[in-house]
């Protein structure tokens, strides 16, 4: 079963990996999930960096 359009093939547990952060898509599937909402990457996923350490 694909999600969102034909263009992104992801399957339905993709993105519920993806939802629960059990899973990183890579650029290119992020992106396409970013331009299917219509909004910046930056919108639909962040990074958190891992806290220095001294």
């Amino acid at each position: 079963m694909t999600i969102f359009t034909p263009s992104i093939a992801v399957t339905r547990q993709t993105v519920i990996a993806i939802e629960q952060g059990r899973y990183s898509p890579s650029l290119e599937t992020a992106f396409q999930i970013a331009r299917v909402f219509q909004v910046p990457i930056d919108d639909v996923f962040r990074y958190d960096a891992p806290a220095a350490e001294n």
